[in-house]
Parts: structure tokens; C-alpha cells; sequence
């Protein structure tokens, strides 16, 4: 192959222009990214080589090499890993074949406003670490070769971080990748062992592979010149070499955990808590978890691939094994390492191993417990005991970032569902914050209070400020708010908590049962007695758009609201569907009305009864979030009334 040259994909090319003009706060984030592109290519070596030794070729002992010289201002990372054949170097370096790539260069892009760390922790994110190296140099050359390939089937790939890229056929010996960086000016430092040795023991000490660098002596100086530090021949391994998870924890300073989540997560935060056991029974594996601290900005795209790294007896498996987790706990980061499972399983085989099965439920009940622990001991700080200082106001954070998540595992998580109940926080109509768990709201519940009463709204301002609520409010029942779009699906698989059911007050008649005397239930009937011809009007006035037309209790400064029976769904979540493009079930909801209001009085008799009634009804839509059908029609009777 003679020399040929490529041009970027243009979203390459974007991010280079990021990567060489904004990225300075951290530059030695690129030796982290590119030891651990390294480690991966040794990882998938050894898994290819699991049905074909022949890959190995007389080089078995797998290592990743670091060397610098400094006369031509170059530093190398070298693996003996997988390698890359031509058409595999045009591919993965001349393009971002990775879905949310949108996202990913929209969230990069806003290159003023954005914190260059957290730039850099994108690319991580992505997998996009190799263009890391741009940061530090003007050019790089990559020479490889696919294991398996013959020597004279090697590959040159160089650019200078511009528009495109060279690649050329060349002869080389041994398999495996080498960058070698063509450092800038201003990267001077990358030059000195010492520096290097720190990032690697910073960034890349948990590696289970051997990371080498050219061991150095002290000479002294000759003719008056000082001594210093010179390479030998010698390699020597600069980190611990062995896998961090098969270590005794107490072996493990809270630094080094820290360090390997950040590591496998590309977060430059410090996880907010971690698991590590090994468990041994029919199943015998060892699990490292991590809880980070704040979620991933792709935590809702639907194409992102969640999961754990699965190792079996220390040899990589494969990245974000999905089948370790249920879905609502993929915001969780780690390992497992287990004794059981065959070197050769696939994603398929995932699905329907039985081992796999009682891993998911051991990682599932060990992260719930992680989070049970720190809910237990969530108290402001200034208030902790000594006990509880570690982990104060840890849960609140969670809770802030996967709350909204964690709820998804009602309906996912059958067999959890008691457990995540408890983890659960709410706003309410006594927190404006979400703090309330289900056990705090039963524990102030009132004396004869049958019900944990909750509302859905578009925002907690809506909720919070529902005609609904009055009745409520009136006498003093604490409602939960809830304002997030996964609330009101959550809630319906969870008809009761602790023995104790839950009620939307926006469903059904409102019966407050003994919270309410009897003199008030004489007064409510009474008025429905009396305003059943009002009624029968409205029905038929409305016909069209309410299932139903009656006297309500539940208000007690508005005149009206919208209900829906028991059992159907509400209409903020038929919104939801409908904005989201998906199909809602065809229902009408109920119009209570207030008899007591001056509105509701002025229809008896009135000779715009028509126009009063859809404009009760209109305002009771917009009062919950939402629109009249027909805003002008409604515009036109407000104004047919004001003059």
C-alpha cells in the first residue's frame, strides 16, 4: 500500500479543533487514556487468542512499554495487544463510530462555556480517548499491526491533529500498536520519567497488565558537569500490575478505590460510595461497585449502553455487560470477576445463564443495601454523630442525581420493590424539597387517615398550587408532590406501602372517611340534592368533553377541577404520551364542581349558562397544565363576558 492520505469525518475534525484549543486544565489526562486504549488491546488479544493461540505468535507475555526520547522530543506508548490492520486504523481513528455522537459534539462544543475538565471527561466518556493525545502533541504517528497478519502487513498512520490523516503500508516485526507523540513546546515535562511514573501511579496503577518504562541510573558528571539520571536497556513494571478487585480490601486505601473508579469510568469526580466483596456458594464472583457522584449527562439516552465490566478468572470478557444489572441501577460503575462462567460466553449466553442470573441478584441486593446504608445515615452534617459523619448528606446527593431512575425499578424490579419503596423521596405539601420518604409521611399520618395521598403535575409549582389539594390543605393532610415524568407509571405499581394504600387525589371521589364529621358529609349531601337540575344542565352542556358532571368537597377556594375515575389514567401522563408522539387512551375526564363558589352560583339561571360551563371547564384544564382544545373559542366567551 503506498502512501495514502484521508480526510477526517467532520465530527473528528471538530473535536480535534476542541481538543487542541480548550483542553489545558488537565493535559496528562491523555497518558491515562492512552495506557488504557493499550490495556484494552491486550485484553482483546487474549480473548481472540481463547480459540486461536496462534495470535500470541512467540511474544505470549502480554505488557504496555512507555518510552521518551528526548533529543526528538517523542514519547511512545507501546502494547503487544490486538493490533490494527490497515482498513482497522483508517476506521477507528479516522472516525467516531459511536451512537449519541451528536450529544456527545453538541455537549463538547459549548467550548466558552464549558469547564475544560469536564470536556475532558467527555471524551473519556465516549471512548474517543486516542484524540486525548493532541493535547500534548502537534503530530502523532501510530504504527501497528493486527496480530496474525504477516510483519510486512504493518501500518503507519500520522496527522498532524488537522483535516486528514496519512496512512502507509510498512514492515514491522512484531504485532501490537505503538503512539508515539510528537510533543509540543509547551509539553516539555512528559519528557522526564519521574512525571511520567506519577501520572501512571495516579491514573493506571490497577492495571493488571505491566506498565514498563526504561529503568535509570545515576551518572556522575564528567569535567566539572553535574550527574544525572540516564536510561538503561533495562525495563522495569512502574505499577502493581494486579488487579485491584482481587485484593484484600483492607490491602486497598480509599485513594486507590477512588483512583480505579476513575479510571474505568472516565469521571474526574470521586465516586460517593463503593462495594467490594467476593462471594463464594454455588456461584462464586467478586464484585466491585461504584455509585458515582453526579449522573452522566447520556443517563437518559436510550442507545447508551450501560453495564459492568465482566472479567472471568481475571481475563477480560467484555466492556458494559448489561446483563449484570437491571437497567434502573445503570448509573452504577465496576467489576466482576467470576469463577463460574466459561471464557468463551457472549452476550447471548448472558441472557440465559443461570450464573449470570444470580450474579444480577447479588449486584442488584448488594448496590440496594449500599444505598439503604447511606439513606440510614443521611442527617445534615452539622448534626451527625461520629459514626454517621462519613457517609452525612450522601443520600440526598444520590438522590438528587438518580432519584428520577431509582423509581424506574417499581415497575422493573418486582422482587425489590419493598426495598426501593423505602429508598424513595418526595416533595410535599410540607417540604418543598425531596425529602419525604413513605415512611415519614405514615408516620405523621393523621388519626383516621386510611390513605397516603399524593398528586402528579407537570412541575412542583403546579402540583403544589392544584385545586385539588384545598380540602387538603384545609385540614391539615400532608399530600406528596410529585413532578417527574416517571412518577405517575411508577406510582401504578405501587398500589400500597407498608399495608397502607396510595391515593391520588386528582382519581376518583375524594372520601376523606372519619377525617371528615359528620355535619360536613350532611352539608355535601344536601348540596348535591340541591344542585342536581345545575347539574343535569352541565352534563348536557358538556357533553362532549367531561364523562361526568358533580358536586365535589374537595374544593374549597376554586370552583372547579378535573378528575379522572379510578383506575384510568391521568391527564397529565395522556399529555406525555401525546408530546412524546406515542398514543393515549381516549378518555373524558370527571368536572367536580365547588356549589359553595360565587361562579358555580351565578349558572343557576344565567342566560350565558353555555358559555359558563366551558369556561369552567376550560379553567379547570389550564388550573392542572393543561390547554383547552379550542384556545380562541375560550378566548372569545372570557371576553363575551367581560363586556
Amino acid at each position: 500500500m503506498s502512501k495514502q492520505t484521508h480526510t477526517f469525518q467532520a465530527e473528528v475534525a471538530q473535536l480535534l479543533h476542541l481538543v487542541t484549543h480548550s483542553l489545558y486544565s488537565n493535559k496528562e489526562i491523555f497518558v491515562r487514556e492512552l495506557v488504557s486504549n493499550a490495556s484494552d488491546a491486550c485484553d482483546k488479544l487474549r480473548y481472540e487468542a481463547l480459540n486461536n493461540s496462534a495470535l500470541y505468535e512467540d511474544a505470549p507475555e502480554l505488557r504496555v512499554r512507555i518510552a521518551f526520547d528526548t533529543a526528538a522530543r517523542t514519547l511512545t506508548i507501546s502494547d503487544n495487544g490486538i493490533g490494527m490492520s490497515a482498513q482497522e486504523a483508517i476506521d477507528h481513528l479516522g472516525t467516531i463510530a459511536k451512537s449519541g455522537t451528536k450529544d456527545f459534539m453538541s455537549k463538547l462544543g459549548a467550548e466558552k462555556q464549558a469547564d475544560a475538565k469536564e470536556q475532558g471527561q467527555l471524551i473519556g466518556q465516549f471512548g474517543v480517548g486516542f484524540y486525548s493525545g493532541f493535547i500534548v502533541a502537534d503530530k502523532i504517528t501510530v504504527e501497528t499491526r493486527r496480530a496474525g497478519l504477516k510483519p510486512e502487513e504493518g501500518v503507519r498512520w500520522i496527522s498532524g491533529g488537522t483535516g486528514d490523516f496519512e496512512v502507509e503500508a510498512i514492515t514491522r516485526p512484531e504485532r501490537g500498536t505503538s503512539v508515539i507523540l510528537h510533543l509540543r513546546e509547551d509539553a516539555g515535562d512528559y519528557l522526564q520519567a519521574w512525571k511520567v511514573k506519577g501520572i501512571i501511579a495516579k491514573y493506571s496503577d490497577h492495571i493488571a497488565l505491566p506498565i514498563q518504562m526504561r529503568k535509570e541510573e545515576w551518572k556522575e558528571g564528567e569535567n566539572g558537569q553535574p550527574g544525572a539520571m540516564v536510561q538503561t536497556d533495562e525495563w522495569e513494571t512502574v505499577n502493581k500490575a494486579s488487579a485491584l478487585w482481587s485484593r484484600p480490601k483492607k490491602d486497598i486505601t480509599p485513594e486507590e478505590y477512588e483512583s480505579f473508579y476513575q479510571a474505568i469510568s472516565h469521571d474526574y469526580e470521586a465516586p460517593l460510595a463503593w462495594s467490594h466483596n467476593r462471594v463464594e456458594g454455588s456461584t462464586e464472583y467478586t464484585q466491585l461497585l461504584f455509585v458515582p457522584a453526579k449522573a452522566p449527562f447520556d443517563l437518559w439516552n436510550r442507545d447508551k449502553k450501560g453495564g459492568l465490566k465482566l472479567y472471568v478468572k481475571r481475563v477480560f470478557i467484555m466492556d458494559e455487560a448489561e446483563a449484570l444489572l437491571p437497567n434502573y441501577l445503570r448509573f452504577v460503575k465496576g467489576v466482576v470477576d467470576s469463577a463460574d462462567l466459561p471464557l468463551n460466553v457472549s452476550r447471548e449466553l448472558l441472557q440465559e445463564s443461570r450464573d449470570v442470573r444470580a450474579i444480577r441478584e447479588g449486584n442488584t441486593k448488594r448496590v440496594l443495601s449500599l444505598l439503604e446504608n447511606l439513606a440510614q445515615h443521611d442527617v445534615p452534617a452539622a448534626d451527625a454523630s461520629e459514626e454517621d459523619k462519613a457517609d452525612a448528606g450522601k443520600y440526598t446527593k444520590f438522590y438528587a442525581e438518580f432519584g428520577s431512575v431509582l423509581k424506574e425499578g417499581l415497575g422493573e424490579d418486582f422482587a425489590n420493590r419493598e426495598r426501593l419503596a423505602k429508598l424513595l423521596r418526595f416533595a410535599s405539601t410540607t417540604s418543598d424539597t425531596a425529602s419525604v420518604s413513605l415512611a415519614d409521611y405514615k408516620a405523621r399520618m393523621k388519626e383516621g387517615q386510611a390513605a397516603i395521598y399524593y398528586i402528579t403535575a407537570d412541575t412542583l409549582a403546579a402540583a403544589k398550587n392544584s385545586p385539588q389539594l384545598e380540602v387538603f390543605k384545609k385540614k391539615g393532610i400532608e399530600v406528596l408532590l410529585m413532578s417527574e415524568r416517571v412518577d405517575e407509571w411508577a406510582l401504578s405499581h405501587l398500589p400500597e406501602f407498608d399495608g397502607t394504600p396510595l391515593q391520588s387525589v386528582a382519581k376518583g371521589a375524594v372520601d376523606l372517611g372519619q377525617l371528615q364529621d359528620e355535619a360536613e358529609k350532611k352539608a355535601a349531601e344536601e348540596a348535591a340534592e340541591a344542585f342536581k337540575p345545575v347539574l343535569a344542565k352541565l352534563k348536557e352542556a358538556l357533553k362532549d368533553k367531561a364523562e361526568d358532571v358533580r358536586v365535589t368537597t374537595r374544593l374549597v377556594d376554586s370552583p372547579a377541577c378535573l378528575v379522572v375515575k379510578e383506575g384510568d389514567m391521568s391527564n397529565q401522563l395522556a399529555r406525555l404520551l401525546k408530546q412524546a408522539g406515542q398514543k393515549a387512551p381516549d378518555s373524558k375526564p370527571v368536572l367536580e364542581v365547588n356549589p359553595e363558589h360565587a361562579l358555580v352560583k351565578k349558572l343557576d339561571g344565567s342566560v350565558h349558562f353555555n358559555d359558563l360551563a366551558h369556561i369552567l371547564f376550560d379553567q379547570a384544564l389550564l388550573a392542572e397544565g393543561g390547554l383547552p382544545e379550542d384556545p380562541s373559542a375560550y378566548v372569545k366567551r372570557v371576553n363575551a363576558l367581560l363586556v
